[in-house]
């Protein structure tokens, strides 16, 4: 049933820290959301001049590879929760602590544009991962950091954490050089 793609998790799948990311996701069927949202957030990394890729907005803030390489580093996260979840995997899964992540990425040795191929081909092929799962998945839980969360809460979180970063690229880093 279709229907099962465009409802909204609900309280009960996750951990109320997800939840903020869960409410910037318009209505609508989640693959066509996370679809739209990798075009989007495409076409704002291509706005960002070669020469503000290493900008900061404030001391101690990421700069904006380092913003793009979290993007990356959280999708591949929060996309093997599901497919573990997704695939009747019940291992507790440990928490990812993304500051550590940053800071050993290495994403000032790389290019934006490069980040921006990684990030489009591992949402293209998470994307392919999705259109596999069942109603049933969409509906299974999983522990990640210590709290249950269902695979659609999962898809949800990944579409709302990118439009939470794209936002603060938006509000952040591009009014800082404009």
């Amino acid at each position: 049933m279709d229907s099962e793609w465009t409802t909204r998790p609900e309280t009960g799948e996750c951990a109320e820290y997800y939840r903020g990311y869960i409410a910037r996701v318009p209505d609508g069927d989640i693959r066509t959301t996370l679809a739209l949202g990798l075009e989007q957030t495409l076409r704002l990394l291509w706005e960002i001049p070669t020469e503000r890729e290493g900008f900061s907005y404030a001391p101690g803030k990421w700069t904006v590879k380092e913003a793009v390489g979290h993007l990356v580093d959280a999708e591949r996260v929060f996309a093997y929760r599901a497919l573990r979840f997704g695939r009747g995997d019940e291992t507790p899964l440990a928490s990812f602590e993304h500051d550590d992540y940053v800071r050993h990425g290495g994403f000032e040795a790389r290019t934006l544009a490069d980040l921006a191929s990684e990030l489009e081909h591992l949402r293209r092929a998470n994307l392919l991962l999705f259109r596999g799962f069942t109603v049933e998945v969409l509906g299974r839980k999983g522990v990640a950091s210590g709290r249950e969360i269902t695979v659609r809460a999962l898809l949800w979180t990944i579409a709302g954490h990118e439009l939470h970063h794209a936002n603060i690229l938006r509000e952040q880093y591009l009014p800082a050089w404009a």
